[in-house]
């Protein structure tokens, strides 16, 4: 079976429905765009950095939601909010070092501002659900 069948074999993961969850991706995804029209010296050095500490709050999200178990579910939500706050610290250097323009920050700002809030609200809700 190709990759390209894999939707169609295996039923969609329900993290995918969650909307902290895109909304992680889309962050992810955003860092991911950025960081590839960076040089070699800062992408080998912050730009490794930022990704996978971006990439790390959507797939702790989805780990913990793929573990079935409360407590298990929650201590990934946790990893994923530190992961969060390693990429916001990241954000912060890379603007400082004059590698983010406004505009950029500008964009991001929103998705993390929105961000924080939902993953507390899913760490919170979780266990409490029917």
């Amino acid at each position: 079976m190709g990759i390209e069948h894999w939707e169609d074999e295996m039923s969609k993961p329900d993290f995918e429905d969650l909307d902290v969850y895109k909304l992680a991706e889309k962050l992810a995804n955003e860092v991911w765009f950025l960081v590839k029209e960076w040089d070699y010296f800062t992408k080998d050095t912050m730009g490794k950095q930022i990704v996978s500490s971006a990439d790390s709050v959507c797939a702790n999200i989805a780990e913990g939601r793929g573990r079935y178990n409360d407590p298990d579910n929650r201590r990934f939500v946790k990893i994923a909010r530190g992961s969060l706050s390693e990429t916001i610290n990241w954000l912060r250097l890379a603007y400082a070092r004059k590698l983010l323009s406004s505009e950029q920050v500008n964009k991001l700002k929103p998705i993390i501002d929105e961000l924080l809030p939902k993953l507390n609200a899913y760490l919170n809700s979780i266990g409490k659900r029917k």
